[in-house]
């Protein structure tokens, strides 16, 4: 025998526990974006934050609602 009575033991186990650590950490540790940053809010979820903090009052909240809804665009600044 040319590796005597070693088997998988010595530098041949290393190189295996080397190569499932690697595949470990690229398929089961990270991800390569968190979904939450994927995700876009869309022009109502930020319009509807903005009313929650404050930002907008209610009249602007319905107005912007409704121009969201209705689908027009305007070039409000």
């Amino acid at each position: 025998m040319m590796y005597g009575d070693y088997g998988f033991l010595g530098m041949h186990m290393l190189w295996w526990v080397f190569w499932i650590l690697i595949l470990f950490l690229m398929f089961g540790w990270f991800e390569p974006v968190p979904k939450k940053r994927l995700r876009r809010d869309s022009p109502f979820d930020i319009l509807q934050k903005r009313f929650a903090s404050g930002e907008i009052t209610n009249e602007e909240y319905q107005e912007k609602k409704r121009i969201l809804e209705s689908g027009a665009t305007t070039n409000a600044a």
